[in-house]
């Protein structure tokens, strides 16, 4: 399942039992439990019981299968894992797919069980810290909201429980509204902005500014086509049969109020603090453009970056090698490296990226890559947008030493995934290719290999033994700025919106926008794209701007690169990229292997499983099932 905890607290499970017996030789303390008086009298154990409630993030987006591989970003190299179901759109009650990507509606009441214990004790704990009290509660009523959105965001609206059952209760309960469950969200985020007002910034737990972004974005998403209950039904044949549309958007209503909502958060949001180097009256250069984007990636986490690009988080994930007072949570490492890293490095090409992420990087100059372009064709990794190279791995792309028993091969260290010519009619395949001598079945499918995330430090080593630290970014302060961005848009405020957008472009190397009207919004919404790639956006943004039929449905585009000798010239052993030697073709085709992608509108939404259903029968399944 999603959840990777490590390490479980006790108290977790634990401190709902009473301790008591009618017989004096049994009225005793069991050493290994401790009683839920205990637990709220004490302010360790509860700030213990508190951070079970964040375990249940799990490793954010670090676990080995993506979000990103179940839209237009990535492909899942591996078969077997339950994808499929979800990229072909054959998702049942029965048949729910990979449980790792999506967030289980049982997992998450797991969690919300847990706040809501911490919720309904914390106000009557007995230990004398009133700060840390505060502190708590207002992280479990964050965290509360977070788990509800997670359910909200996958599964439409969810039923509303604010409190632990007891034993022998009817948990049977309704569906609440989707307008209930964002009303419901937002009264909890405004508790948690109020009680962490003024409580320390401590990286890996909740903050206000971690609740005001999540509530922009929960406003954002509530302002957006799907779920806006008539543009949905007519964007999308499951929702125009659907007799249950206030289960998963605004029947009717002022949808522009709700675009105001939405504008008003994230601006409040912008400005209560900064970020990392907005404040940009005009591009950086090309290399500027690309640390900065890598010092983003990393999160203070590695010595390639630069720290003080930790301040774009608002809410993240923190890592450690091993469990310290440093990493906050009760978990250990993460191997982000090797579940996604080149074959030729003994790493695993987990999530790899796809041909149509790769062309929606502009041109240095702002304008469209284009195949059509013989420029472009000849030479397509040339005067990139600089987040390109700081996100994906392409053939003859540097990267980090080889291990000892492959530098022999590549001592070089340049990302292989083509086919080279040997001058006797032959070719040699990549070292990060399908047909490599090394691991050639954890190879990409795609030609590529995501590295953004990944620490570029080559003290890292990508294999089992080495756990990177860079945090996960579940809220960043781009994305709320991004938000304002698409409110300002739809509120008629383009001024804003063109001001705000050129801020993140300048920091990235690329030139101010020029668009207006629906072009602007097209540019926006490929800003939103590559800027946060691979942070588990696209595959909301495309549900809820309702384009999914075009952009997560299409087939994917693989590259398959292939170097000829020049006339005359001699092949190079060991092989390295070399345009003096070699001419290149860049070869984009269909894939056709592991995996065909279509779409059904039943997936703007996942199903309630059975289970589920026959668990709660006051359940209503979502449109399409």
């Amino acid at each position: 399942m999603k959840r990777r905890r490590l390490l479980v607290y006790a108290v977790a499970v634990l401190a709902l039992l009473p301790l008591s017996c009618a017989e004096d030789f049994l009225d005793t303390k069991p050493l290994d439990k401790i009683s839920a008086d205990a637990t709220w009298a004490d302010g360790a154990l509860s700030e213990a019981f508190v951070f079970n409630v964040y375990s249940y993030l799990g490793y954010g987006g670090f676990e080995e299968e993506g979000l990103a591989s179940i839209t237009d970003e990535a492909m899942f190299t591996h078969s077997g894992r339950g994808i499929n179901v979800i990229t072909e759109g054959s998702l049942s009650a029965a048949t729910t797919g990979n449980d790792r990507i999506v967030p289980q509606w049982e997992e998450l009441y797991l969690a919300i069980r847990q706040a809501n214990i911490a919720i309904k004790e914390l106000p009557e704990a007995t230990f004398d810290d009133a700060d840390l009290k505060n502190r708590l509660l207002g992280e479990s009523y964050f965290l509360r909201a977070y788990y509800y959105h997670q359910l909200m965001r996958y599964y439409g609206s969810a039923p509303l429980i604010d409190r632990p059952y007891e034993l022998n209760e009817d948990y049977s309960i309704e569906r609440g509204t989707y307008a209930e469950n964002v009303d419901f969200v937002i009264s909890d985020l405004d508790q948690a902005i109020s009680l962490l007002d003024g409580q320390p910034e401590t990286p890996g737990r909740a903050s206000k500014l971690s609740a005001m972004g999540l509530k922009s974005r929960v406003l954002l998403y509530a302002a957006s086509d799907l779920r806006d209950g008539p543009t949905a039904a007519a964007n999308s044949t499951a929702h125009a049969g659907y007799s249950n549309i206030e289960l998963v958007a605004y029947p009717s209503g002022d949808r522009m109020a709700r675009w105001n909502a939405a504008k008003v958060a994230a601006k409040t949001l912008l400005d209560a603090t900064s970020g990392y180097k907005l404040d940009l009256t005009g591009p950086v250069s090309a290399q500027e453009g690309y640390q900065n984007y890598l010092s983003i990636a990393m999160g203070g986490g590695s010595a390639v970056g630069d720290a003080a690009a930790r301040a774009e988080l608002l809410f993240e994930r923190t890592h450690s090698p091993l469990f310290t007072e440093e990493s906050n949570w009760p978990l250990g490492g993460i191997h982000q490296g090797i579940n996604n890293g080149p074959n030729g490095y003994h790493n695993w090409a987990g999530n790899t990226p796809i041909q149509q992420l790769v062309d929606d990087y502009e041109m240095m100059d702002g304008s469209r890559f284009d195949w059509n372009n013989p420029t472009h064709a000849a030479d397509p990794y040339a005067n990139r947008d600089p987040r390109l190279y700081a996100t994906i791995l392409y053939d003859g792309a540097d990267w980090k030493p080889r291990p000892s028993d492959v530098a022999g091969m590549d001592p070089n260290d340049q990302i292989q995934t083509g086919a080279y010519a040997n001058g006797s009619g032959g070719v040699i395949p990549g070292i990060d290719t399908r047909d490599s001598p090394i691991e050639n079945w954890n190879g990409s499918r795609t030609g590529y290999y995501v590295r953004k995330f990944i620490d570029a430090d080559p003290g890292v080593i990508d294999n089992q033994s080495s756990a990177q630290v860079v945090p996960w970014p579940f809220i960043r302060y781009t994305e709320i700025a991004l938000n304002y961005v698409e409110a300002c848009l739809e509120t008629g405020d383009e001024g804003e919106a063109i001001n705000w957008l050129n801020k993140i472009r300048f920091r990235a190397g690329m030139p101010a926008v020029t668009a207006s009207g629906s072009a602007l919004v097209d540019q926006y919404r490929n800003e939103r794209r590559v800027e946060l790639a691979y942070e588990e956006h696209r595959f909301f943004d495309a549900r809820r701007w309702m384009i999914a039929p075009e952009t997560l449905g299409r087939g994917i585009k693989v590259m398959r690169p292939v170097a000829t000798l020049k006339p005359g010239a001699t092949p190079l052993v060991p092989y390295r990229h070399d345009k003096t030697v070699y001419d290149y073709t860049y070869n984009v085709v269909d894939n056709t292997d592991n995996e065909t992608r279509s779409w059904d509108d039943k997936m703007y939404f996942f199903p309630l499983s059975r289970d589920e259903i026959n668990r709660n029968n006051k359940l209503v399944q979502n449109p399409g099932y």
